[in-house]
């Protein structure tokens, strides 16, 4: 219905325009609300006719489609967020989510790569970047491969910010970045000598290869620096190294495992969880905390695996 989507549309617009809610915020509500909007277009409903017991046919929908529960949960959130807009607007006449039970979402652990895989993985596309044999092309290619991991190891931020960060984000010497994070709010995340070096090697063979044209994009096509590296090739680049770093799991192995690889190490290491969630761009300290749990766990499997007694215990057994 044409009121259902015209309404559906002041309540974006307000997220933009007065909570400044970032583009991508705005595409997945997007996204969200055709869901429900569609629903209520096949039902032939209303958003004013919506009741507690139609919202709990939707949410059973949602189920019956085999949507995971975070993003069952996210659909809830947004429908539950339109329809309080209309009654604060004076749009609507009834909330029908208002006596909705919150859904609780289960926290799944990211999956994280130990020290010695991260090693693995950051050695395999070193030694790509060190071999002239394959061509000053594919060598540049494989020199903006190993300069990318390294900078999300080193610093933890996200892989969106990293291939937004503009070609003058890694001066000579640099061992700070300058971050654009989520809604816009801009950090400064480190540098270590290693992805400094790499972040050299990478921008001396691309400027080898383009005879010095000028990128507006730190990391960038090697044969057109105009056009910024896709989040799909980096995705694809860092499987290919997973598999040649003979990874156990490579098909789990995503730019975004870096990110987490950095958090757990650093904590690991001793890291105050506030640093972290600064370093980490978080908003709230309870995103961070996810972490400790990352290290409780690797501790249980520790203790299991190694512990002396359960030795005994599988030598009894056996």
């Amino acid at each position: 219905m044409r009121t259902n989507r015209r309404l559906a549309q002041l309540w974006l617009d307000a997220l933009a325009t007065e909570l400044g809610a970032s583009a991508g915020t705005i595409a997945t509500y997007t996204d969200d609300l055709n869901c429900y909007l569609t629903w209520l277009d096949e039902n032939s409903l209303s958003l004013d006719e919506v009741g507690l017991e139609q919202i709990r046919d939707y949410i059973a929908g949602l189920d019956g489609r085999g949507y995971a529960g975070s993003t069952i949960a996210r659909r809830i959130t947004v429908a539950r967020g339109l329809h309080k807009f209309l009654i604060a607007e004076e749009l609507g006449s009834r909330d029908p989510t208002s006596h909705l039970a919150a859904m609780k979402r289960s926290r799944k652990l990211p999956f994280v790569l130990s020290i010695a895989e991260t090693e693995a993985l950051l050695e395999t596309a070193h030694r790509l970047a060190a071999d002239p044999s394959v061509g000053l092309y594919r060598q540049a290619g494989y020199a903006r491969r190993a300069a990318l991991f390294e900078t999300l190891y080193a610093s933890g931020m996200r892989i969106s910010e990293a291939l937004s960060l503009p070609s003058d984000a890694a001066p000579a010497g640099t061992r700070m970045l300058l971050v654009r994070g989520k809604g816009d709010k801009q950090r400064l995340v480190p540098l270590h000598e290693r992805a400094i070096e790499a972040l050299a090697l990478w921008q001396r063979l691309a400027g080898a290869y383009s005879g010095g044209a000028p990128s507006p994009w730190l990391f960038h096509a090697v044969r057109n620096g105009t056009k910024a590296l896709t989040r799909q090739a980096a995705l694809l680049e860092i499987k290919e190294a997973a598999v040649a770093a003979g990874l156990a799991s490579p098909e789990r192995v995503s730019p975004h495992v870096l990110r987490h690889a950095f958090a757990t190490h650093m904590h690991s290491g001793g890291t105050d969880l506030r640093v972290l969630q600064e370093l980490l761009g978080h908003a709230g300290i309870d995103t961070t905390q996810i972490y400790t749990h990352l290290d409780t766990s690797r501790l249980h499997h520790m203790a299991r695996d190694l512990h002396p007694l359960n030795e005994e215990e599988h030598t009894t057994a056996a």
